[in-house]
């Protein structure tokens, strides 16, 4: 007779207490309950997610809001200046805030890998539950599942949040003038270089941190601010050069930058160099790029200077009303067009 087929039965319920996620622990049952219960509820509890409900019922003054969801799928799950928790909420928080909306309300869903420790889902947890208290905003609603060994690369994080809009101005790239100044609020390009150099292995003479920050007291001073301020934009993927060609493209003005303006850290600088990139493509997970009526520029930079995340903001350019694209005036006198990125050259940052 032919040789039968080998029959293999996997069970995903563990016969024993475990420290690692077991598929178990994403069919609802028994395992799911118990990571509800002794890893999530406790450092998420509020009164909305104490209910237990398939959805939250939220309150809000008014009914002007702003809502973004984005995933966060980084490699390493931890890395200098940050982890994965963290930036999820950081991430998502500083996209409504670019909207001129103030943070309220995150749900968190969590997709796990069969074998992620437990040690390490609840550093996490822990980290954005530290994040969320730090920014004003409750996580009020989300979900865990759990995905086959070799299928998941640890863990995966889906954020939504819903934010109060704080002003009648429309604060978006619709809203960008001419003459507008461009003030940039840090340095740029640690967080893409930290995942690198931890992902590979690398390291510099100077020592490289993500950026990796909440953006809540810059903004809201800004915010709050009697002055025309017309559009934000944080600098995450594709980092400075690709946000600004996005902005000129919306707004249908020219964008014009200093090279010499744009602070670049030792260790970033170092890096680049050496490794052949570009810091003006690097991703950025703590600072961001505000469009201010030239009358108020100098007001804008007093307040972001108040806020240690954006102590060294600076006016790096201006816009004009030719469609010109967005261009860099180089250190030594030139004029370079800038363009989208191009490729990959450093997938999974964020």
């Amino acid at each position: 007779m032919p040789d039968q087929p080998e029959f293999n039965l996997h069970c995903p319920l563990p016969s024993s207490p475990t420290d690692v996620i077991q598929l178990g622990h994403g069919d609802g049952g028994q395992l799911t309950q118990n990571l509800l219960q002794q890893i999530i509820y406790p450092r998420f509890a509020n009164p909305e997610l104490d209910r237990a409900h398939d959805s939250a019922l939220l309150q809000l003054p008014g009914n002007a809001l702003a809502f973004t969801t984005d995933s966060y799928v980084v490699n390493p799950l931890v890395f200098p200046g940050g982890d994965i928790g963290k930036l999820a909420v950081y991430g998502t928080v500083n996209d409504l805030l670019m909207a001129g909306a103030l943070p309220r309300y995150l749900s968190c869903s969590l997709i796990m890998e069969e074998g992620l420790p437990i040690a390490t889902l609840t550093q996490i947890v822990d980290s954005m539950a530290a994040a969320a208290h730090e920014t004003g905003v409750q996580i009020v609603t989300g979900d865990t599942k759990v995905v086959d060994k070799g299928h998941g690369d640890g863990l995966y994080i889906n954020t939504a949040g819903i934010g109060e809009r704080c002003t009648d101005r429309l604060i978006a790239p619709q809203s960008i003038c001419a003459g507008d100044q461009i003030i940039l609020s840090a340095d740029i390009g640690r967080h893409g270089l930290a995942i690198m150099a931890q992902r590979e292995g690398l390291s510099f003479e100077a020592p490289l941190s993500s950026d990796c920050a909440a953006l809540t007291g810059p903004v809201s001073a800004l915010l709050a601010a009697d002055i025309e301020l017309h559009c934000l934009r944080d600098l995450t993927r594709g980092g400075l050069a690709t946000a600004l060609v996005e902005l000129a493209e919306t707004s249908g003005l020219g964008i014009s930058v200093e090279q010499n303006s744009i602070a670049i850290s030792d260790a970033v600088g170092g890096g680049c160099e050496l490794l052949g990139m570009d810091p003006l493509y690097l991703a950025n997970e703590g600072c961001f790029i505000a469009f201010v009526a030239k009358a108020d520029a100098e007001i804008a930079l007093q307040l972001l200077r108040q806020h240690a995340v954006s102590a060294s903001s600076c006016i790096i350019g201006e816009v004009s009303d030719s469609n010109s694209g967005a261009r860099l005036q180089t250190s030594i006198g030139s004029e370079r067009q800038l363009r989208r990125m191009m490729g990959q050259p450093l997938p999974r940052i964020c």
